[in-house]
């Protein structure tokens, strides 16, 4: 294994972090802590982490047991802020390795959380920490927050803008390049009856992922379907298993008739285009509406089916929830909303975007499969369906990991990163901190 371009500590340190399996779950009470809300392995990484930059030196706090932060800089001076997250969505199927056993092959770092968000996160330590053994002294103080919840509610961070300082600027590498200057409206969306189901089903692990796997059984024969994990921002890079195993259902003329809503999913979902079934068809510069049908339960407490939908930010989310309960109406199904968050719209002209474009626009040749094309086509900032943190936190925005012309590893199964990409993640996480603390 050649990790000569991170020191031993740097990799063991990445190494550990990937090894705690910091899916979020029930509250916990910890003898020594308290509460914990999101149960044990987020916080177990988020101490993890706080104890090895306090070691380094600096300074360290955790607000409610939910989300901490570490810093270095002069300590009445401004802050500037990088948020990232600890949390990661469950492993999922279709591993070839061990998803929380950070694995080195053919010049690739496997493991989950390397992109999202463990590794940016372990990347602006990394950053932090070698600007202090270069003795550094930035004019500001540079704060490192991290969340432990991002996957499922964004309250981690939510309380830290409640009860935590803010700095005056702060990115969140949590998406990708260039800079993210606008976000789609988010929202997680539950069609349902509490009737006890006649059938039992299930398919998808979490509302942000497109399910690789769904099964039924119905009069004692199981039926399945089978997809591709993808970010449910971006469901087109998956392949929804809830909708193959309904089209294996309908293709071997099975009858569901008992359930109203695998009805439903067959008559007024699986042949439709996500903006014909929410009933928006607008597109604007943050682009055209996603939904992606995520997490299927029908059992003895009933049937339920939860959406991902991503909607543009200049259409209302109210008339797409308007419209799906007309739709759900005549199955005796209801409509609840589980999540929802507001769109994010910041200007192009602020001067902190020029600042980072101008990072992005430098080292975008030394990220892999780089093409002097790219360099016209990926500089201007962008608008996605992706939720970061930059909704949760005041003067925010999002700025990387990923690179545009790379496949989206965000919920993937065998998430990588190439370790020559992750010491150029620490060179511009460097080069962002020299450039908002300068500023």
């Amino acid at each position: 294994m050649d990790i000569s371009t991170l020191t031993q500590e740097e990799y063991d340190f990445i190494s550990g972090l990937i090894a705690i399996e910091s899916t979020g779950s029930d509250p916990v009470n910890d003898p020594e802590y308290g509460t914990l809300p999101y149960g044990a392995k987020p916080f177990e990484a988020l101490k993890y982490f706080l104890d090895a930059a306090s070691a380094a030196g600096m300074r360290t706090g955790i607000i409610d047991n939910r989300v901490g932060w570490c810093e270095f800089g002069p300590e009445n001076a401004d802050a500037i802020g990088i948020v990232c997250h600890l949390d990661v969505v469950p492993a999922g199927d279709g591993w070839n390795t061990d998803p929380f056993k950070l694995t080195q092959k053919d010049g690739m770092l496997y493991g989950r959380g390397i992109v999202d968000d463990k590794g940016p996160a372990a990347a602006a330590f990394i950053a932090m920490k070698r600007l202090m053994e270069n003795a550094y002294q930035p004019t500001k103080r540079v704060r490192l927050i991290l969340g432990t919840d991002e996957e499922r509610t964004c309250s981690c961070v939510e309380t830290y803008a409640a009860k935590g300082e803010i700095p005056s600027f702060s990115i969140t590498p949590d998406g990708e390049f260039p800079v993210i200057y606008a976000e789609k409206g988010i929202m997680h969306l539950k069609i349902y009856t509490d009737e006890p189901s006649a059938i039992r089903a299930k398919g998808g692990s979490a509302a942000n992922m497109v399910p690789a796997s769904s099964k039924c059984t119905i009069d004692g024969v199981e039926y399945s379907g089978f997809g591709k994990m993808a970010h449910a921002s971006k469901p087109e890079l998956g392949v929804n298993a809830i909708f193959d195993m309904i089209k294996t259902l309908d293709t071997d003329d099975i009858d569901y008739s008992s359930s109203p809503l695998l009805r439903f999913i067959s008559k007024e979902i699986v042949d439709f285009t996500a903006a014909e079934y929410t009933g928006c068809n607008v597109t604007d510069e943050s682009g055209s509406i996603t939904a992606n049908p995520s997490v299927l339960s029908c059992d003895e407490n009933g049937e339920s089916l939860v959406i991902d939908i991503r909607c543009p930010v200049s259409y209302s989310m109210d008339s797409i929830v308007t419209h799906l309960a007309i739709k759900a109406a005549p199955y005796e199904l209801e409509c609840e909303i589980l999540n929802q968050m507001a769109p994010l719209y910041k200007t192009k002209d602020l001067p902190e975007i020029a600042v980072l474009t101008d990072i992005w626009k430098k080292n975008m040749p030394s990220y892999s499969g780089y093409e002097p094309e790219y360099l016209d086509k990926f500089t201007d900032p962008i608008a996605i369906g992706g939720g970061t943190y930059a909704r949760h936190m005041p003067d925010t925005i999002a700025f990387g990991i990923q690179t545009p012309w790379q496949e989206d590893q965000c919920h993937q199964a065998n998430e990588c990163r190439a370790l020559a990409d992750i010491v150029t993640d620490i060179r511009v996480l460097s080069e962002v901190i020299i450039g908002l603390a300068e500023k």
